[in-house]
């Protein structure tokens, strides 16, 4: 009873939690898990890397799968596993890792029991572990279905509504301060502040005007969020769109790779790293 599947991080174009409707869009950076169901009574999450990590989330998403499936699923009363995850997506970045890890463990853990499920209902799943767990404050349904469907998807995340999906291509550079962040930490009552903006961010998304949605969208939440302009000034004349990811600290530009080579130039003056990789329009998958 083994399992094993990837799924990708995610950048932002319109954050939640403002008003609940969100956008995000799958980034070729992945997350991988491995779920080993075993004769045991323990669920043991392992995050290789950092022994330190909280796992409750990949444990919970685990549990969730075995609950589901436990009635349709020979299994012994006394199962366990161990679910280890492995990542190319920095942590509490900004970059949907934990999204992708929900994802990721709940495919694995479908994978390992021989059930299929809807890619949809595999990531509500993920979501529900996140708000009962406490890592997500809306449970990030936006950024959990760019990684999972892969392409951009704008969502409401006060009922896990797919609104929109539609895919993209771009080149996109990240700039990831020293600094962590985490979404659960995040002034949520500042977020509210910039609602008037926020809608008309959401606006834009739904009209496909992605890249000034998730400029705009850069401008507020750093504001709201306290962060630095700077880093996206440095990158506007630039680039299709720059925007601070999630509740931050990263920033990610998209656009062209030739114009990306000049913001390249400025972020590496900064401290911390600078990354670049592209959109996918693929997402979470078997291995």
């Amino acid at each position: 009873m083994h399992g094993r599947a990837v799924a990708p991080g995610a950048g932002t174009i319109l954050n939640a939690l403002s008003t609940g409707i969100g956008s995000a869009f799958a980034l070729d950076m992945e997350l991988t898990a491995t779920v080993e169901f075993e004769s045991s009574d323990e669920i043991n999450g392992i995050i290789e890397g950092n022994q330190n990590a909280d796992t409750r989330l990949i444990e919970r998403c685990v549990s969730k799968v075995v609950e589901k499936y436990s009635a349709t699923v020979d299994m012994e009363d006394d199962i366990g596993a161990t679910v280890t995850t492995e990542t190319e997506i920095p942590l509490a970045a900004g970059l949907k890792s934990s999204s992708a890890a929900a994802n990721a463990t709940i495919l694995a853990s479908a994978d390992a029991l021989g059930v299929s499920i809807d890619p949809l209902e595999a990531c509500r799943l993920g979501v529900d572990a996140a708000r009962e767990v406490g890592v997500a404050v809306t449970g990030a349904f936006d950024d959990a279905s760019a990684s999972m469907l892969g392409g951009v998807t704008v969502t409401d995340n006060t009922t896990d509504a797919l609104l929109n999906r539609d895919t993209i291509s771009w080149d996109a550079l990240i700039y990831i301060p020293p600094e962590q962040a985490y979404s659960a930490d995040a002034d949520v009552t500042r977020c509210e502040s910039v609602s008037q903006i926020a809608n008309i961010i959401a606006d834009m998304a739904h009209a496909g005007d992605f890249a000034d949605a998730m400029t705009l969208n850069g401008l507020a939440f750093s504001a709201a969020l306290g962060y630095s302009f700077e880093p996206a000034i440095e990158a506007m004349p630039h680039v299709d769109g720059v925007s601070l990811s999630g509740t931050g600290p990263s920033m990610v530009a998209v656009g062209d790779r030739a114009e990306l080579s000049a913001v390249e130039s400025k972020w590496n003056e900064r401290p911390g790293q600078v990354l670049w990789t592209q959109t996918r329009n693929d997402g979470a998958h078997h291995e």
